[in-house]
Order: structure tokens, then sequence, then C-alpha cells
């Protein structure tokens, strides 16, 4: 199960949104009459009149289950896990509208609740993805829901807004780390694509100790972008960049000629010659000088010398005849 949450100003765009779905269906309600969507409207907004300064009080959740576990689901059950979720969210003592969607694959419901409770108190949205990637985790793993396969295989199409966002810092930032050996190297390809680096600094103290990245409206911890891009995971992973490059440049450096190869093998052949001079199979030097590895080439100067010993050797035999 994942969850989204967002938040929003007119609680009129968000519930039309809600209700006009083709095969929308209302699943529960707290607080607001369910006649139809401009009842909702008004109950939602004489409530949002007990805090008038609070600009966006529209509270707007989207819950999303894989279509794996279609069959583990029901109306019924969608309801009892959006409560739980909104419990460990926070979200109680306020209005609230629970919508299920059937216009994707995958089953979702959508929950639309206003920010200002039923006492004229504020619902904070301090920290709200951090404690939605929990409370889904947590939900997830107790009902035994099935698990998503990771960042890389999220429709970034499908995402708006600062999910949008966060995924586009994902994707720059694991590009930037691949391809950088220093924390310069890497603020600068960040930077190209207009994302800011902030370092925090323990306090009184020169030490590094956390990192955030902004891009536009958006501002978040690394490991909010993922766990992964924490400080200390993140200089760790430069530095083995750097010694891995290290490795590879005096690696290159170091790399015997194709000659320094061909002698040193030669050397090794004569001393597995004296050591295992009996019952053993073909060399490495037979190996080396087979003819597919090594083309058979002309030597002018052995076949000369082997024209000069014939012709002498003919001319002797014609002497000795004369002789006789």
């Amino acid at each position: 199960m994942i969850g989204k949450p967002i938040t929003g100003k007119s609680f009129g765009g968000c519930v039309r949104y809600l209700l006009d779905k083709p095969d929308a269906k209302i699943l529960s309600a707290e607080g607001v009459r369910i006649q139809d969507a401009k009842s909702i409207t008004q109950d939602f907004n004489l409530q949002r009149k007990l805090r008038p300064g609070l600009g966006k009080a529209v509270g707007h959740l989207v819950l999303s289950w894989s279509k794996e576990d279609l069959p583990k689901l029901n109306d019924e059950v969608m309801v009892a896990r959006a409560q739980e979720y909104m419990k460990k969210m926070g979200i109680a003592n306020t209005q609230c509208l629970i919508v299920r969607h059937h216009d994707r694959e995958h089953p979702h419901l959508h929950i639309v609740y206003n920010r200002v409770d039923n006492s004229g108190q504020t619902i904070t949205d301090k920290n709200d993805y951090q404690r939605n990637i929990k409370a889904c985790k947590d939900i997830t793993l107790k009902y035994g829901y099935h698990l998503g396969e990771g960042k890389e295989l999220v429709n970034r199409l499908a995402l708006k807004g600062k999910e949008s966002l966060k995924y586009e810092l994902y994707d720059s930032i694991k590009s930037a780390l691949k391809q950088s050996i220093s924390w310069k190297g890497f603020e600068s390809k960040l930077n190209a694509k207009g994302i800011a680096v902030a370092y925090k600094y323990r306090s009184g103290t020169n030490e590094v100790e956390g990192i955030s990245f902004e891009k536009g409206a958006l501002k978040m911890k690394g490991s909010s972008v993922d766990r992964s891009f924490s400080f200390a995971q993140l200089d760790r992973q430069l530095d083995r960049n750097y010694q891995v490059k290290q490795y590879q440049e005096a690696l290159a450096a170091n790399r015997p000629s194709l000659a320094d190869q061909l002698r040193e093998a030669i050397r090794i052949d004569v001393q597995a010659e004296h050591q295992h001079s009996h019952d053993r199979g073909e060399s490495l030097l037979d190996i080396l000088f087979r003819s597919e590895f090594i083309p058979a080439q002309s030597d002018p100067i052995g076949d000369a010398d082997k024209r000069r010993r014939k012709r002498k050797k003919h001319e002797a035999e014609q002497s000795q005849g004369v002789t006789r």
C-alpha cells in the first residue's frame, strides 16, 4: 500500500473531482451530508470558518494497493485500512469523506478531510511525507500486502506537484552520484539541473551531519528523498567511486605490453617444463604458438641460410664426382 498526501485550498474542486469520476463510490463520511457535492462542500466550508486564516485547509489523501492485493480487499476492508492510516497520520476529530475510484487497474481510494478539526484546531501537515511512508509500510507489513519494487518502477508521468518534484530529485541525485568522485563534482552536476544543495553542521563545529536538496518549491532532507541519500551514505559512495577510479587508472598505467605478456608466458612455460616434464598436456607455450594464435610468417634470413647450405652440399657432391 502506498499513500499520497496533498493539501489544497478548494473543497469544492476536490469534492467535485472525487464524485465526478465514473463509478465513484462514497464508502464513508464523517460530519458531512452526502446528498450531493454541493452539500458536502458547504459542510466542509462551514467548519473551515473556525480557522479563517488557514489558507490550505483541504486535506486530500490517495491510498493505493497493488492489483495483486485485490483478492484481499473489499469496500469495508479498504475503509478500515483508511481509518487506520488516518490514525497513524494524526488525522482525527474532524470531517472526512472516503471515496473509492475504479478508473485504474489497481484498487485505490481518496480521502478528503478538513484540516480545521471539530474544535477549531489545525491538523498539522508537518513531515507528512515521512509519516506517510512509515504508516504505509506498517500497514503493508501488518496485512501482508504486496511490496513495491522500488522507485525505479514508479510511473513518473502519473505524478503531480510535490510528489513529481520528489522523484525528479531522486532521479537527478542518483544520476549525479553515479558520475561523481567528489562532492564538488556532485554538487556541480546537481546545480546544472537546477538543484541546490545545503549542508547541516553540528552545532559549534564545521562537521557536516546532514544534507538537504532543493528544487523549485520543494526542499527535502536527503534521507527523506531516499534512505541511501543521507550525508553519510552519499559520502561513502563518493569515496568508493573515487577509489574505483584510482584503481582503474593505476591498472591502465601499469598494464604490461603484449611483448611483456609474451615473455612472461614463455618464462612460466619454461619453468613448467622443468617442473612437470612428464604426464602433462598441452603447455602454455604450445597454446601461445598454435597457428590460430600466431599466424605463420616467412623468414627471409632463415630461408636464405637453408638455400646456401643446400647449394654448398650440391657443389661438394659434384666435386667428389669429378675427383672419382
